[in-house]
């Protein structure tokens, strides 16, 4: 538990935070899948974000997982009536705290639900990975979630 506060606080204090296009900076949530845990998202501007996860991952006998990217979103690419739907992909990292660790580099690719009326998003990635130890070796994980909106 100490080391993802200790995540949270690095990525809070080197994030400069403006408003998002919810007017919303931080939201934090579920994620369920591979991995399945909290998630959580922290808006840098407008269009960019870091999206992070303290997970348990299932694959072997299942092991935390601490995972972190940095997203852009296209928000005008799906139109919606209501609320928004940006596609977004990103890059970024994962440990799987096992025996061995793995550590990999994740591209997820994603949509993002943003309801216009209520400070909550759902969403739904699919994440190629590729693990760089113990050995190399591709991956990948996918997940649908739902996050809640602070001030």
């Amino acid at each position: 538990m100490k080391k993802l506060f200790g995540l949270l606080l690095i990525l809070v204090s080197f994030t400069q935070i403006n408003l998002n296009a919810q007017q919303k900076n931080f939201g934090l949530g579920i994620i369920l899948g591979e991995p399945t845990g909290v998630s959580g998202k922290l808006w840098t501007s407008g269009e960019n974000a870091f999206d992070f996860a303290a997970a348990w991952s299932f694959q072997g006998n299942g092991h935390l997982l601490l995972q972190a990217d940095y997203v852009w979103h296209i928000f005008r690419l799906i139109p919606v009536e209501s609320g928004r739907l940006p596609f977004y992909v990103g890059v970024g990292g994962r440990v799987v705290f096992a025996n061995d660790p793995t550590i990999g580099v994740r591209v997820p690719l994603g949509l993002d639900y943003m309801f216009s009326n209520a400070p909550v998003d759902i969403f739904l990635e699919l994440v190629p990975i590729l693990d760089l130890t113990p050995s190399t070796d591709f991956d990948f994980g996918a997940g649908i979630g739902a996050r809640y909106w602070f001030n």
